[in-house]
């Protein structure tokens, strides 16, 4: 059984489940990663057996008997629910294996550092072999090597070290058992039958998963798109953890939801009238600009949970007044009323304004917030 490991605890969200790779914890591997999405997700990683918070292995498991794991997980979670999967190295080949075996539990997928037959059978059996034998100390030295891209533990020795330490204490028999896993791994002849739309990640610099393995699944999908990412290894999650979760958010759909959220507050606080005005008014010229207020303003930073919205009229006032946009003043001035703002609390925010952009600004803003309120109370739009 696989331990689950929430990431991010948003449980009326979309389920995001996040895969590791062998030798590392999801934590140590994705937790940054998980921290920088912008889209609204339920995030639960998973550990390997015999790793971070998962007990050692009773038997092999192979890497479909991880995928049938994973379903369990999220069963735990949601039963029988679908959910979006990300997965690095074996935590990737874990994704495909998914999307072959149990495609109408994904909503849709993101492959990292990856691929569909990874390194050689004989290698993963030499370094099983050796680990039972010696020990996790005898492949430590030549991690950093298959790990990283160049640099990269110089720069960030505490990210380095955390995945190492994650390695280095792994149950030696689990990690042996995820090495005979992938020395039987091969999907390479039923990438075409995978129908969902899969993003591919691939590191630059990546050792175990060149980009080419990337392309041969990017290629054999029927929906596919690869992004190499420069100057990155293996572990791109924890390399990259800022590209990786917008690259996470793109495939998800964020910018689409952004968009239909960032409408449905635009409408609520400027009213339809307004809305609809702008949207009858909008050219092939402005129309790009429109939705850019409308998913960024409105659906990235008018959503977010940290100030109520009371809180953002009276901001949005203040520098309203400080620029001296008045048109954009007199629509805040009506969004201010729908936000719950009294005539008084405008009529404070506008006093401070005076002290802090100058008298002539206030002034200004006092006739203009005067007149709306007026036309409001008169019943007038």
């Amino acid at each position: 059984m696989l331990t689950a490991v929430p990431l991010v605890d948003a449980p009326d969200q979309p389920m995001l489940l996040l895969g590791p790779s062998i030798g590392t914890t999801v934590e140590t591997l994705w937790a940054a990663c998980a921290r920088r999405l912008r889209g609204r997700y339920h995030v639960v990683g998973w550990d390997l057996p015999g790793h971070g918070r998962s007990d050692p292995a009773p038997a092999a498991f192979g890497v479909a008997g991880l995928a049938r794991a994973v379903l369990d997980l999220a069963d735990r979670i949601r039963p029988d629910s679908k959910f979006f999967y990300a997965g690095d190295s074996l935590g990737g080949a874990v994704g495909l294996e998914l999307l072959l075996d149990a495609p109408e539990r994904l909503e849709s997928a993101v492959l990292l550092c990856t691929g569909a037959k990874i390194g050689s059978s004989e290698g993963w059996r030499e370094r099983a072999e050796t680990v039972r034998a010696e020990g996790m100390h005898t492949i430590m030295a030549g991690a950093i090597g298959r790990w990283f891209g160049p640099g990269f533990a110089q720069r960030e020795p505490a990210v380095a070290g955390a995945l190492l330490d994650a390695l280095r204490t792994a149950d030696p028999e689990s990690y042996a058992l995820a090495c005979d896993a992938l020395a039987a791994y091969d999907v390479r002849g039923r990438l075409g039958e995978i129908t969902h739309p899969v993003l591919v990640v691939a590191g630059s610099e990546d050792k175990p998963t060149p980009p080419a393995d990337g392309k041969l699944i990017a290629d054999g999908v029927r929906d596919g798109r690869l992004v190499v990412l420069d100057d990155v290894g293996h572990l791109a999650p924890a390399e990259r953890p800022e590209i990786v979760a917008a690259l996470l958010d793109e495939h998800f759909g964020v910018p689409r939801a952004r968009a239909e959220a960032g409408m449905a507050v635009r409408r609520e606080v400027l009213g339809d009238d307004h809305v609809d005005r702008a949207i009858a008014a909008t050219t092939p010229f402005t129309r790009d600009f429109q939705e850019l207020i409308t998913a960024y303003a409105w659906g990235e930073i008018w959503t977010r949970p940290g100030l109520d919205r009371r809180s953002r009229s009276m901001i949005t006032l203040t520098a309203l007044v400080a620029l001296g946009h008045q048109e954009e003043l007199a629509m805040h001035v009506r969004a201010a009323r729908t936000n719950g703002l009294t005539d008084d609390e405008i009529k404070e925010v506008l006093l401070q304004t005076a002290i802090y952009c100058g008298v002539p600004a206030a002034n200004t803003a006092f006739r203009i917030a005067q007149r709306v309120l007026a036309t409001l109370d008169e019943g007038q739009p």
